[in-house]
């Protein structure tokens, strides 16, 4: 698919580093790292981001029964690799109907998680009570990862975030009953770590989660 970078944080349009900035520039969030247009699922595009990415590359694995890989975005250029990661699968919700789960892993500030999210960023911070116990808890990397239900995110979703290898990691579903997804303890695999593993993931259709272009965070 192609187009042009965009900002992170709100989707609109960024300008390249030049004469006065030598890094991409939001007019809303000044600089940034651009998010790539996204990558149709395929085994190609997967590629593709596990070779530019500095931070992880999750994915159930494996994937839920019936569930597909359906599209995966990355934040960051050829100079500063990639700093936020984004990958959504498809399949049968536990409650019947379709289901759809987004993975984010990004650095402190990126902003891309809090945009999926639907609720202003860049990061979860008070929108988590992590003084609380988790709601959910993933395996990720070979590691337990608590998440904790995020607030303020729209009716139609569940959020829930946490850390993972030191970055954010970001848990999105729609629609919210399918958070039940998370309470069964996925195993998250980092893709960059997969080998050829990753010839094996089954594709589906392209998640019109992921080229989505909510409104401008805050």
């Amino acid at each position: 698919m192609r187009g042009e970078p965009s900002c992170p944080k709100c989707g609109g349009r960024i300008r390249a580093p030049g004469l006065f900035a030598d890094t991409w520039q939001c007019g809303v969030h000044g600089a940034v790292h651009p998010l790539q247009p996204v990558l149709p699922p395929s085994v190609d595009a997967l590629a593709v981001v596990v070779g530019r990415t500095r931070v992880p590359v999750w994915m159930p694995w494996p994937l839920p029964v019936g569930w597909l890989f359906a599209g995966v975005a990355c934040a960051g250029d050829d100079r500063s690799g990639g700093r936020a990661t984004a990958v959504a699968c498809s399949g049968p919700a536990p409650l019947g109907g379709p289901g759809e789960l987004l993975l984010i892993a990004e650095e402190l500030g990126v902003g891309l998680g809090a945009r999926y999210a639907g609720i202003d960023g860049p990061d979860p911070g008070p929108a988590i009570c992590a003084g609380k116990p988790p709601q959910a808890k993933v395996h990720a990397a070979g590691h337990p990862a608590p998440l904790w239900q995020v607030g303020g995110a729209p009716a139609d979703r569940a959020v829930f975030a946490g850390e993972a290898c030191g970055l954010w990691l970001w848990a999105i579903v729609w629609p919210q009953e399918s958070g039940l997804l998370l309470y069964d303890e996925l195993v998250l695999t980092d893709l960059r770590d997969a080998g050829a593993e990753v010839e094996l993931v089954p594709c589906g259709a392209l998640s019109p989660r992921l080229i989505s272009r909510p409104a401008a965070q805050r």
